[in-house]
């Protein structure tokens, strides 16, 4: 790992253990302290990422009360011809599998079906699970520690878009893809666990984990 990512890895844990410890705090004394070290791992995070201590500030109220590594999920949407829908990223233009942060009150499954709708008006079903990727491993760019759950999904509706997609100011298109034809300007870590959607849809339904 770069020095950027070994801080922010430090940084990230350093979030962990603040946001279990201020859970469980039982005097005003020991919030402090875990306080504290929010701050520090907000500098941290600063260090690492170029961006001020104060852009970082409303990572407190959101990420940084996350406990443990935060939870993600995409969906492979791949149709009965072996082509896989890609949405194109709004905020730097790069193409990935539709996906994103899991919700308290949600599978998994639930959460890449949702993602799957919200950024491509796609309704889909999930069919497997294909893999359980951990951020460091797998070539994603993130400050944060991240699980990274993938689902094989079949399109519904023929694959036609709702045009009420809520998160369509997230994405600039989308577009079916096949497996040779991938577009080289992938989303970091998504050239990586494609792959692993195509060796379910083919048959192997073995998840593939790190370890």
């Amino acid at each position: 790992m770069t020095l950027s990512q070994t801080l922010a890895l430090w940084a990230d844990r350093l979030r962990d253990i603040s946001s279990v410890g201020l859970m469980f705090a039982d005097n005003i004394y020991h919030r402090q302290r875990y306080e504290t070290l929010q701050d520090i791992a907000l500098e941290m995070f600063a260090l690492a990422t170029g961006e001020l201590p104060e852009q970082l500030e409303p990572l407190r109220a959101t990420v940084m009360r996350q406990p443990s590594a935060i939870s993600t999920a995409d969906a492979a949407i791949i149709d009965e011809t072996g082509r896989i829908l890609l949405i194109r990223r709004a905020d730097n233009g790069r193409w990935a599998m539709p996906g994103g942060l899991l919700e308290v009150g949600e599978t998994a499954a639930e959460g890449a079906v949702r993602e799957a709708f919200e950024e491509s008006g796609v309704r889909c079903e999930p069919v497997a699970l294909a893999s359980v990727h951990d951020s460091r491993l797998c070539g994603t760019v993130s400050a944060h520690h991240l699980y990274h759950f993938l689902f094989l999904c079949r399109p519904l509706n023929g694959g036609l878009p709702v045009a009420s997609a809520s998160h369509a100011n997230e994405t600039l298109g989308m577009a079916w893809f096949t497996e040779a034809d991938l577009p080289s300007a992938l989303h970091a870590g998504h050239a990586e666990r494609i792959p692993e959607a195509y060796r379910v849809w083919r048959g192997d339904h073995r998840a593939y984990f790190d370890w």
